[in-house]
């Protein structure tokens, strides 16, 4: 056996996205899983694997990418060197899948392996969406939208704002892609009626957007690119939602108000007719459910409305388990559950309730019997499975094991495939039966640190700064740690809305740069204090109009904490993060300049009056409605107070936060002589990804080293 003292260490590009061997340290799981029918298929090698239930683990070929190359040789189309992603039909047991190859969707029976249909696309078309009969899809080529069938017929779902000769009149009118900056859960702009034969799309005029430079370095003159960047306070874009009709060829739009109204969570009725929008107003603290006539347009009524003394943000469509009652998701008794709704707007019955909220809906089963959800009621650092039975309230706990789950059900709902990991387990793939019954196994992940030297990894809890709220932490001791050392300290944080830190998955979703750290004599700590996801309306909105006040004091908790453990210097205590991160860590920075000695500042928020409008507004409102909230979180009022070694890093296309945040910081500490450093990144956007990344977190490694160590 392998002692201590003779393991490996770690190299930077081991731990970190885009490193040379970074896939090498990755749990090895099954991939590409996914169901045909109600057979689980994954990817093994060149060839798609179906897995069957029935007790034990068996397993089948399906498909194989020479069988894939023979088909397109059939038809003299061009080999393909990879095994593709194939999309199965997922609302009936059809042995048609299909794949994309170059500017083909090809559709295979997966029963003859012949390619039996395609759709031809062009090379500029992106965004495609396939409408559930599988015999027309939508894409978006430039800001224009079409809809292409198999018989090769390309149609412009509307014509309005091109010419005769193909040009556009107007750039700042986009159809068929997500609007609304991505908030509000939305992930796309087109959505298919259930017959296929219809189809809602986003339309979004940003005519009234002031232009934002952004400058690409990489031409051989920089290059000018504007995008459009409504910051807080400022006129927003328009939308509107169109509808474009197959069969007539006609596009009509919905009778909505666009001035200054958010149009989210799109979901058409079973019956093809109708079409429910979630509505809120500017401010976000009223959502009106409104249901519309897909034929004519014309607004029918409201369903139910509601409101909020802080904001309402709907994340989720209406799932309809029959024409007439729908799941609704919401937080209105302060966590996020599930309520029964009919067709007039009635509330039938609260699903689901308690102190803990459901993070994901699965499904409804085929006889509108059951619902599928998971749910973190079994621990805020937990995710599990669970069967709820509408009509008798009776609900089973589906996942048996702790830990972090990631189910997809069959489309029978008689079984179900769950990938989970925990804080000792790397990754576990099996095949779990519905109704009870032992789990098959597919593949038990192996530990793919375990020749390596490991640090411990601790998960703990503090009360919050209102001395009642459980916070949980999580403390990266030192490989070959020693108790009677004094350590430095690195905390590594978030603390904004939409993302939780400390779950209990492999190693609780410590990073890979903190293992490095770790490895060099860090402490590295994190905590998830007020503000940051999961754990309840309240929570959440406990930092709302004052960003950066209730969130510090919760970091501070941590840092008392820290400061306590007798193998912390706590004259050394760093501190690092990014986007609201960064933000919290150049706070931070200002705020306690006596205790942070150095700190790393990624993609930063430095002023919020220069964030947008739709994120911006939500959690502090305009700069003319709280401008005492405003002036206090602005980080250019407390520039002065910095003493500690401060490093900003900013990508200079970032069109999130963009790069005038720590320009205007650099601006004002040379004002008030203050001296932070500073590090662009050519050509990244609002975080650094491929195999630059391995250079940034080097960087930032050198910064804690030469300051803080």
């Amino acid at each position: 056996m392998t002692s201590f003292a003779q393991k490996k260490s770690f190299e930077l590009k081991d731990l970190i996205p885009g490193g040379d061997t970074y896939n090498s340290f990755r749990a090895k799981n099954i991939e590409r899983a996914d169901f045909y029918g109600d057979k689980l298929v994954a990817k093994e090698g060149d060839s798609l694997i179906i897995y069957s239930y029935n007790g034990q683990k068996q397993k089948k070929a399906l498909l194989s990418l020479n069988q894939i190359n023979k088909a397109l040789k059939n038809i003299n189309a061009e080999k393909i060197e990879k095994l593709p992603i194939l999309n199965f039909d997922k609302n009936k047991k059809s042995d048609l899948a299909y794949f994309k190859s170059v500017n083909e969707l090809y559709f295979i029976n997966l029963k003859t392996k012949n390619i039996v249909d395609k759709i031809t696309l062009s090379k500029d078309d992106n965004s495609s969406d396939i409408n559930n009969n599988w015999d027309n899809i939508s894409v978006c080529n430039g800001n224009l939208l079409y809809v292409l069938n198999k018989a090769g017929d390309r149609v412009l779902v509307d014509n309005e704002n091109i010419l005769s000769n193909g040009e556009v009149l107007n750039e700042n009118i986009i159809y068929g892609q997500a609007v609304h900056r991505n908030e509000f859960g939305i992930m796309k702009g087109t959505f298919w009626s259930p017959s296929g034969k219809i189809l809602a799309f986003y339309r979004m005029d940003e005519s009234m957007v002031e232009d934002y430079p952004l400058v690409d370095v990489t031409a051989r003159q920089a290059k000018l690119n504007n995008i459009k960047y409504p910051m807080a306070g400022m006129t927003s874009h328009e939308v509107r939602v169109g509808v474009f009709n197959i069969e007539t060829g006609k596009t009509i739009y919905l009778d909505t108000t666009p001035d200054d109204h958010y149009l989210t969570n799109i979901a058409w009725t079973p019956d093809n007719k109708n079409i429910l929008i979630a509505e809120l107003n500017r401010k976000q603290d009223k959502m009106d459910l409104n249901i519309y006539d897909a034929q004519n347009g014309k607004f029918i009524k409201t369903l139910f409305t509601e409101t909020s003394d802080k904001y309402v943000e709907p994340e989720n469509p209406a799932m309809f388990i029959n024409e007439n009652n729908f799941i609704w998701q919401s937080q209105k008794d302060g966590y996020n559950h599930l309520y029964l709704y009919d067709m007039n707007g009635h509330q039938l019955k609260q699903l689901t309730s308690g102190d803990w909220l459901v993070t994901d809906l699965i499904k409804v089963d085929e006889k509108g019997e059951n619902i599928f959800y998971v749910s973190n009621e079994n621990g805020v650092l937990d995710r599990d499975l669970y069967k709820l039975n509408i009509k008798s309230g009776k609900k089973t706990r589906l996942t048996k094991n702790e830990g972090v789950h990631n189910p997809k059900m069959n489309i029978s709902s008689t079984y179900f495939y769950d990938r989970y990991s925990s804080h000792s387990n790397p990754g576990t793939s099996e095949l779990v039966s519905v109704s009870g019954g032992k789990a098959v196994n597919i593949i038990q992940a192996e530990d793919p640190y375990k020749e390596y030297n490991m640090p411990e990894i601790t998960i703990g809890t503090l009360k919050a700064a209102d001395d009642t709220t459980d916070l949980y932490y999580r403390i990266v001791r030192p490989v070959d740690f020693d108790p009677s050392k004094k350590y430095p300290a690195v905390i590594y944080l978030y603390n904004g809305p939409h993302l939780q830190l400390i779950k209990n998955s492999f190693l609780s979703d410590t990073r890979g740069w903190d293992i490095y750290m770790a490895q060099k004599g860090y402490v590295v700590f994190s905590i998830d204090g007020r503000g940051s996801a999961n754990r309840g309306r309240d929570f959440e909105q406990a930092i709302h109009l004052q960003l950066g006040e209730e969130e510090s004091k919760d970091q501070m908790k941590g840092i008392e904490y820290l400061s306590s453990l007798p193998f912390v210097d706590s004259d050394r205590i760093g501190i690092h993060g990014w986007s609201y991160g960064g933000f919290m860590t150049t706070n931070m920075m200002l705020k306690y300049p006596d205790i942070l000695k150095v700190g790393v500042a990624g993609g930063p928020v430095v002023d919020w009056k220069y964030y947008e409008v739709m994120y911006g507004e939500r959690y502090m409102g305009t700069p003319e409605s709280n401008p005492e909230g405003y002036e206090k979180s602005s980080l250019l009022g407390r520039t002065e107070n910095l003493k500690g070694r401060l490093m900003m890093i900013h990508g200079d296309i970032d069109p999130v936060v963009v790069i005038q945040h720590s320009l205007s910081f650099l601006k004002k500490a040379t004002e008030v002589n203050v001296y932070p450093d500073y590090y662009i990144y050519p050509a990244h956007e609002h975080n650094v990804h491929g195999k630059d990344r391995v250079h940034l977190m080097e960087k930032i490694t050198r910064y804690f080293e030469d300051y803080l160590k």
